[in-house]
């Protein structure tokens, strides 16, 4: 989630995943994918900043050793190298990884 500032300076969190577009014309706009719009504060720039920081963030959680997972029995995510290995994950009976969609 990204922490975006309405034009009353009322601050809310947003998922950047469900972010369609963004308009900047003269105030920012965010269009999410079912049609809702939210004017911010932010520029387009920082907005896009923010997403790129939080995408970042995902990524580097798939880099954290298993012991460094606070909670547990949570496992911390991991980086899948192609389809030879899901299916030694789906062998070993661990979780299986979301894959993309197809469009």
């Amino acid at each position: 989630m990204i922490v975006v500032t309405r034009l009353n300076n009322s601050q809310f969190a947003i998922n950047p995943d469900l972010i369609e577009r963004i308009h900047a014309s003269p105030d920012t706009t965010l269009v999410m994918v079912d049609g809702a719009k939210f004017i911010v504060t932010e520029t387009l720039d920082d907005v896009i900043e923010k997403i790129a920081r939080f995408r970042a963030h995902v990524i580097s959680l798939a880099y954290l050793t298993p012991d460094a997972d606070y909670r547990p029995g949570i496992r911390s995510l991991e980086i899948v190298e192609g389809p030879h290995a899901i299916e030694e994950i789906i062998e070993s009976g661990s979780t299986v990884p979301a894959r993309p969609r197809r469009l």
